[in-house]
């Protein structure tokens, strides 16, 4: 690290000696400005902030003793001092000594001299700013823990402001705020490092880890300032670098004391779930933007899960991506809260899933985890992935089903013609046959249809009229007795039936001579 140096000297051709012949750069310095007083002395330390000043000793206006002790009375942050002096000045070292200065070069200064003072004296930089640097992580985390506990509710803890006020650039603010970062877990760390990165110049900050692997940055907006612009302009620089993976980011409202940054963390929160209805915003979700836009807790939810259960019942495919928009458009148009929706989805696909695992060998058995239901509940997933996540399971679920139905038809169909020809003459419908064979009656009615050639009324009627022609042909029965006997209530349904099946009535059939 490179440390910056003010020299002070009344004498040019000193100040022009010790630039010219100190190799400052290699031993770790750099010189920030020079001055020939101890009153313009004390200006440019104000305005340079040196982490090193040589100053000579007897100059006019204002010595430098004079000027080292006017520094220290100010309270102010403290450089190293080197003084310069002569052998017949030795009286002067050792009053900078009762002020805690214990290096000086005397004069005339050589190079190989200072060389050695200089090594030293960044040796000792660097241990006060490791110890500073150390002081400073520790107190930033006891921070990071006293804010989060604020977040969660809790009072402020008295030491909390105590340590503010020892961290550089936390003083005089104003209001407060907290952005949330949301990422994908594997995208986190590198994430979070990348922030600090690119927030470093922003010291008003304290970077913390929240819930679900969620980033929380609290920072202070200083009182001259409107707004924090500043940091919200390093976050729309951290986006734009993460704009192709999956990162959302929300500020809150602004609250004027710490203790209330709890507000700003739940306006924080509210506006980081407006991206489950416009995940392809690019920019940070802002709190002030989506205030007016309240979420819905009320929506039709059984009428959506019955038409998306029944096309799953149905084995119907088509009726049940149908069914999917249709709760997608009402999910929008309604602004339904997203955490509503997640559990609506989540607990539809826990039952797709139960009826897929229902299914005789089809290999499910853990539904949830086969449809990847804990995944889902731990993501923060806008609408449309959490609905294509629906989508899987339901076709995934209906095609098991309808496999499963299709091993189970070879062998079925032949028991379903034969009680169908042993109760023909019955008030059969396909509905009774659905609970005797424990089908559904439409997966029933296309099952029959694929297997004989004809729907399940044409089978029915086929063979009442067929048997109808054996009893006309073999019995004297009348033909109301006959209707009768093959199940026709109606007599006249009868009529129409025999003649469609047969091309003439029955009693022009009872007659006819084949």
């Amino acid at each position: 690290m490179k440390y910056k140096v003010l020299l002070i000297d009344d004498e040019p051709s000193a100040l022009e000696g010790m630039q010219l012949w100190i190799d400052w750069e290699e031993l770790g310095f750099e010189l920030c400005g020079t001055c020939g007083n101890g009153r313009e002395g004390l200006r440019l330390m104000k305005q340079l902030q040196p982490d090193l000043v040589i100053t000579d000793v007897n100059m006019p206006l204002m010595n430098g003793l004079e000027m080292i002790e006017a520094w220290q009375q100010q309270d102010a942050v403290r450089p190293k001092f080197v003084i310069l002096s002569g052998y017949s000045e030795f009286e002067y070292a050792r009053t900078a000594i009762s002020y805690g200065i214990s290096h000086y070069l005397l004069k005339p200064v050589f190079p190989e001299e200072a060389a050695e003072e200089l090594r030293e004296i960044h040796q000792e930089l660097e241990q006060e700013e490791s110890r500073r640097t150390i002081h400073e992580i520790a107190s930033e985390e006891e921070v990071a823990v006293l804010i989060r506990a604020l977040l969660y509710g809790k009072k402020a803890e008295p030491v909390l402001q105590e340590l503010l006020d020892g961290l550089p650039g936390f003083q005089g603010i104003g209001a407060w705020n907290l952005c949330l970062i949301q990422t994908a877990p594997e995208l986190y760390a590198e994430l979070r490092g990348r922030a600090a990165a690119l927030l470093t110049a922003y010291l008003a900050m304290v970077m913390m880890d929240l819930e679900a692997g969620m980033l929380g940055i609290v920072y202070g907006i200083p009182a001259d300032s409107r707004d924090g612009s500043a940091i919200e302009g390093g976050l729309k620089s951290l986006r734009q670098e993460y704009s192709s993976g999956q990162i959302y980011m929300a500020i809150g409202a602004p609250e004027t004391s710490l203790p209330d940054i709890a507000e700003s963390y739940r306006s924080a929160k509210e506006a980081l779930l407006h991206f489950f209805y416009h995940p392809e915003h690019a920019g940070v979700m802002v709190y002030r933007e989506i205030e007016g836009n309240p979420f819905s807790y009320h929506y039709d939810h059984i009428r959506l899960m019955d038409a998306l259960l029944d096309s799953v019942n149905l084995l119907d495919a088509d009726s049940y991506r149908k069914a999917l928009e249709e709760a997608e458009h009402s999910f929008r148009a309604q602004h339904v809260a997203p955490e509503v929706v997640k559990k609506f989805v989540i607990h539809l696909m826990y039952r797709i899933s139960e009826l897929a695992a229902g299914a005789e060998d089809s290999g499910v058995e853990q539904g949830a985890a086969v449809f990847g239901i804990p995944e889902i509940q731990q993501a923060m997933l806008p609408l449309n992935a959490l609905l294509s996540h629906l989508l899987s399971c339901g076709e995934m679920a209906i095609d098991l089903l309808i496999r499963e139905q299709n091993q189970k038809s070879h062998g079925i169909v032949q028991e379903i013609n034969e009680y169908i020809g042993a109760h023909f003459q019955e008030s059969l419908s396909i509905q009774k046959l659905a609970e005797v064979f424990f089908l559904h009656p439409v997966y029933l009615g296309q099952l029959l249809i694929k297997k004989n050639g004809m729907t399940f009324n044409e089978q029915l009627h086929h063979l009442r009229i067929q048997e109808a022609a054996v009893l006309l042909r073999g019995s004297k029965l009348k033909l109301s007795e006959i209707a009768e006997r093959v199940g026709y209530v109606n007599y006249g349904q009868f009529l129409k039936r025999f003649e469609k099946e047969m091309h003439m009535g029955p009693n022009e059939y009872r007659h006819a001579k084949f």
